[in-house]
């Protein structure tokens, strides 16, 4: 459930309507945490709550997006909400992995939040294992997209102005019969549960997702918060594309760098 910030007027924070909520999937790579990390670093969204819930892992942190030792020591947990009225966008950062059996609960907590804060749609950002691809998934871009029924009548049109490429069906019995086929998303996380529990409620939800391998995926997700900004514009498209992003500082530490004195 979400929790507003304790501050005054927090309360009305708990309403999102018309907005577009933004949220990433625990996928192969982190790819989509570390796209959403850049958006809500380049954005400086302001943080306007928690979503508490027993399904994560727990943990705490110093602030990931400190600009300055005054902030540097404010307290961060695994699931907290941003907000950028302005451009209608909220985004909820998931920091830490599911727990074993939880996938189910926590949809349907998120999709219930969704439809009570009355967020026009939602986006997941999402990654697939490349090495379980099929022939036709290995041709062209790895970057794909899903559309649930009521967004489709939305922004298909969009998406195919933009020459996207819709994320293919597999054969559910590879190599005995090919005429029946499924949606499969592995290393997705939440993904696909997600967004068949949305197409069956009526949910506008997109998902953006690229196929990768574990590793250092900064790229990925330069590579993917560039495709979710072909959309939603939510930054000034420039020739060098990584640049229009800001990395958040908690980036120094991805690969092993010491704990800032700060956190102490």
């Amino acid at each position: 459930m979400f929790v507003p910030c304790g501050r005054p007027g927090g309360s009305a924070d708990t309403r999102f309507e018309g907005f577009t909520l933004l949220l990433p999937a625990v996928s192969v790579g982190n790819v989509g945490q570390l796209a959403i990390d850049l958006v809500i670093s380049t954005l400086d969204m302001t943080k306007v709550g928690y979503f508490y819930t027993d399904c994560l892992v727990p943990m705490v942190g110093n602030n990931p997006y400190a600009t300055a030792e005054e902030n540097s020591t404010e307290l961060s947990i695994n699931a907290e909400v941003y907000s950028l009225p302005s451009k209608k966008l909220v985004v909820l950062q998931i920091r830490s992995p599911f727990i074993k059996n939880k996938y189910r609960p926590f949809c349907e907590t998120l999709l219930s939040w969704v439809k009570g804060s009355r967020c026009a749609r939602v986006v997941v950002l999402s990654s697939s294992h490349a090495y379980q691809r099929d022939d036709e998934q290995l041709l062209g871009t790895p970057l794909r997209y899903l559309l649930t029924p009521d967004l489709e009548k939305a922004a298909g049109g969009l998406m195919q102005e933009l020459n996207w490429k819709e994320m293919e069906k597999v054969a559910a019995y590879p190599g005995i019969s090919d005429t029946d086929k499924v949606l499969h998303i592995p290393g997705g996380g939440i993904t696909k549960l997600l967004f068949t529990e949305s197409c069956s409620k009526g949910i506008q939800m997109a998902v953006l997702l690229k196929f990768c391998s574990e590793g250092d995926n900064i790229p990925d997700a330069f590579v993917l918060v560039n495709y979710l900004n072909e959309w939603l514009q939510l930054v000034k498209s420039e020739v060098n594309s990584s640049s229009q992003w800001k990395i958040p500082s908690s980036w120094r530490l991805l690969f092993g760098n010491g704990l800032p004195p700060a956190l102490f």
